[in-house]
């Protein structure tokens, strides 16, 4: 096994809090070659360096699996540009429905062959900006949405709401640091090299 693998392998483990699998092991490492390879010709993340693409990539959307609640049976990523967190969250998480959410035809050209690719059963792709996904694309609201946000999180509440169940949890990643919100709150969970802040939203 090499450096690479076993970093990958002791990271994704300390991110959810359990040993991962050798399949998921084997899946996530199969996403990391697929973003290193596709990040040749288009810019999906921030490098192509691969411990970069570990912490920031895979650690990063691993810790949303502690923010979203137990039981959950249906996620959209909404914005999944790169599979962020979607992907990895469809690999660890066979038992949920994962969405890929994602307007951008070149991110969703990557999207659907990492699908493919890495066999991902539980997990699909919606070509569509946000606000024009309907039930005709979803079946059904889900019980979750993830996504990564620049700016405000409660800046896309009206969307997300026309895609969320009753009840239903929306978790953002957050700031560097806490800042003042009109809605939802502040979770701080601890990653394998530092805390990371998200945006948790429970609706009505």
């Amino acid at each position: 096994m090499s450096d690479l693998v076993r970093l990958l392998e002791r990271k994704s483990g300390d991110a959810l809090g359990r040993p991962v699998t050798d399949a998921e092991r084997d899946s996530l490492h199969k996403y990391l070659n697929l973003l290193i390879k596709w990040q040749r010709s288009q810019r999906l993340v921030g490098s192509d360096e691969p411990s970069w693409i570990v912490d920031n990539v895979i650690v990063d959307s691993l810790l949303f699996s502690r923010a979203v609640p137990a039981g959950v049976r249906s996620v959209a990523d909404v914005g999944s540009g790169a599979g962020i967190p979607g992907i990895p969250l469809a690999i660890v998480l066979p038992q949920v429905e994962v969405t890929l959410i994602e307007a951008r035809q070149k991110r969703a050209s990557f999207l659907a062959a990492a699908i493919r690719e890495l066999a991902l059963q539980n997990c699909r792709l919606v070509n569509h900006r946000l606000e024009d996904v309907g039930r005709q694309q979803l079946g059904a609201r889900v019980d979750a949405v993830v996504m990564r946000c620049a700016g405000s999180p409660t800046a896309l509440i009206p969307q997300v709401l026309q895609i969320l169940a009753p009840g239903g949890v929306v978790v953002a990643s957050g700031p560097p640091r806490r800042t003042a919100i009109a809605l939802g709150s502040w979770l701080e969970i601890e990653g394998p090299d530092r805390t990371r802040l998200f945006w948790v939203y429970h609706a009505g």
